[in-house]
């Protein structure tokens, strides 16, 4: 059985599960579970985390389950909050991934999946985690553009990755690039494309988050002056929390999933067709 938290995201099939959520007026969110489920032994809850109360309302949900008497509790989510704050740069800092992780590491659910993680690390301090790689989002991707494309590693994080996604599509040519960021304050700088002449060769940068935009449009600039083709973004989780539109003037096409929220203005493709 499927309890979708988010009901308007359904990745792994319809809401068969009905409860009703809210939150108190001291802040505290809180679930009902209607269905009759003491005879049901194996629930999956899905979820999208955009803030710290939509993770507690699934650590509520995972209690109310196994109060009700469900034996076997599965967790999807794709969008592993704090996943990006997977090491500790500056003394002060919390180690946030792992913060999150044993949160839901107490509750012991019996499997935790992921799709497309930032980094090995949050697969590494989940118990019992399940990744989801991208390779069929980005061959999903690769048909919705129509035409044979370079892949682009934004930097030396996502490489290994996206050698795997070339191996997965059959040795599509990858092209490494780098940048620098300034640890003190963040910002980017120092764009790098490890290629002279790309020919006019279409090309499609390959990466698992787009919060700003900044390293997608710092990256684009760089390619063009090695004379790139059209450009194309695919990202598993667009957050794009300055809009898209800065990024449309890159780029011929924008592309993401449903991982993180619903989006207008841009190809998205739900995981639910990538799962399935």
């Amino acid at each position: 059985m499927i309890l979708n938290l988010d009901t308007s995201f359904q990745p792994l099939g319809a809401n068969q599960i009905e409860f009703e959520s809210f939150v108190f007026s001291g802040g505290e969110p809180h679930i009902k579970i209607k269905t009759d489920v003491k005879d049901i032994s194996e629930v999956t809850v899905t979820t999208r985390i955009k803030s710290f109360n939509d993770f507690g309302l699934l650590i509520c949900t995972v209690d109310a389950l196994r109060r009700s008497g469900v034996s076997i509790i599965n967790v999807f989510i794709p969008y592993f909050p704090g996943a990006r704050q997977d090491r500790v740069m500056i003394p002060g800092e919390p180690l946030t991934v792992k913060v999150y992780a044993e949160i839901l590491n107490n509750l012991c659910v019996d499997k935790v999946i992921v799709f497309d993680p930032h980094s090995e690390v949050t697969p590494a301090v989940l118990d019992n985690c399940e990744v989801v790689t991208n390779y069929k989002f980005i061959e999903k991707v690769i048909q919705k553009i129509g035409k044979e494309v370079l892949l682009i590693s934004p930097d030396g994080g996502a490489l290994k990755k996206i050698y795997k996604v070339s191996e997965y599509l059959g040795g599509i040519a990858v092209i490494e690039c780098s940048k620098k960021r300034n640890v003190t304050n963040g910002k980017l700088e120092g764009f790098k494309v490890y290629e002279e002449d790309l020919q006019g060769k279409d090309c499609l940068i390959v990466d698992d988050i787009c919060d700003g935009g900044g390293t997608f449009m710092g990256l684009a600039e760089e390619l063009k002056k090695k004379n790139a083709g059209d450009l194309y973004l695919a990202v598993s989780h667009g957050i794009f929390s300055r809009g898209v539109e800065s990024l449309q003037e890159h780029f011929t096409q924008v592309l993401t999933t449903d991982s993180f929220k619903d989006l207008e203005g841009i190809n998205q493709i739900k995981l639910s067709d990538v799962l399935n």
